[in-house]
């Protein structure tokens, strides 16, 4: 009995310390729940508030983009239907390629969104293209050697037709003055396409029309003086080009003259104050390597496309021209028909 007296403050002690201890454990594993729901509802509260505002970020930067239509790009050649969303600050993403034997290769089957829709700048428009089949364009020879170009309409599964030789003051012997059908027309596999070739320089004594496009007007003035030839004068006062630069000329270049011609140039009117935001100069170089090239100069704007320089130049040549910014957003130069550069119009 006095040994069961002993023991029960020691008894006590260790239940209590038991008890004492399981609410302890009770606590911490209370304290830790509230901590892992706490943690959750904070998390799930700065997700949903991340997204909100990306969401809202992004459409207001979607609809602050200006609405254009998508334009036509089935039936379009690769490069003419990218040129056509570019004008547009659209893009393209290519689907797939199908074989179809009535469409050139490389050229757009199908788009989609069509034709017509309004979207917004930055659009993707996506584009099947056709592997080809009996069709293919004809590619462009003007400039090359007779040789180069043969090789190329090889390639093109086209066949060289008649090569007929006129006498050129710009363009070197054996280099392709124009062609027929022209470049980036659709026709059949193994059509034939005709040439002119250069034959040089003509004889001793032979007067030739000179190209004055993109010149003073009093080139024309002198030459016509020095030999006897009879020229009159038409002004264009809606022309982009610096007074007095002759816009258009007849004949063609590289026509013979005889004393019975005549010729008539077409020269630009442009008043200088005419030009809203002053003039952009357009300073070209041709690359000094092969033959002569042929460069075409184009201006895109409000009003669409507009040509403004196409002729065969010679290697390390210059091309200066001048028009109102007002008139032009983009500059984009071809060479040999290929897109070489686009320059933004600032």
């Amino acid at each position: 009995m006095k040994t069961f007296l002993k023991d029960i403050p020691d008894r006590y002690s260790t239940l209590k310390k038991s008890c004492t201890d399981k609410i302890a454990s009770s606590d911490e594993k209370i304290l830790t729940l509230s901590f892992v729901l706490r943690v959750a509802v904070i998390g799930c509260a700065l997700f949903f508030l991340t997204y909100f505002l990306f969401s809202w970020t992004m459409n207001a930067v979607v609809h602050n983009r200006k609405e254009v239509m998508m334009p036509e790009l089935t039936g379009k050649s690769a490069i003419n239907a990218l040129q056509a969303l570019s004008d547009n600050n659209l893009s393209a993403q290519i689907e797939g390629y199908e074989f179809d034997e009535s469409v050139p290769i490389g050229t757009v089957l199908r788009q989609s969104p069509d034709a017509g829709i309004t979207v917004r700048e930055g659009k993707i428009a996506r584009i099947v293209l056709s592997r080809g089949g009996e069709s293919v364009f004809t590619p462009t020879l003007t400039g090359m050697p007779l040789r180069n170009a043969e090789l190329l309409l090889r390639q093109q599964q086209l066949v060289l037709g008649e090569v007929s030789e006129a006498y050129s003051l710009r363009v070197e012997k054996g280099t392709v003055l124009s062609q027929e059908p022209k470049p980036e027309i659709s026709v059949s596999k193994n059509t034939m396409v005709n040439v002119k070739v250069s034959a040089g320089a003509p004889p001793a004594g032979t007067i030739m029309m000179p190209d004055f496009r993109q010149k003073r007007a009093e080139e024309v003035w002198q030459w016509a003086n020095k030999n006897d030839i009879k020229f009159d004068t038409a002004e264009e006062p809606s022309s982009t080009f610096p007074s007095g630069t002759v816009i258009d000329q007849k004949p063609e270049v590289d026509t013979i003259l005889d004393g019975n011609s005549s010729v008539h140039i077409t020269v630009s009117a442009r008043k200088s104050e005419a030009s809203a935001g002053g003039d952009f100069r357009i300073h070209y170089e041709v690359l000094q390597s092969g033959s002569q090239h042929n460069i075409r100069i184009v201006a895109i704007g409000k009003a669409g496309e507009r040509e403004l320089f196409n002729g065969l130049r010679d290697p390390g040549s210059k091309i200066d021209l001048m028009i109102p910014r007002s008139e032009a957003s983009k500059i984009r130069i071809f060479v040999n028909g290929i897109l070489v550069e686009e320059r933004s119009v600032k």
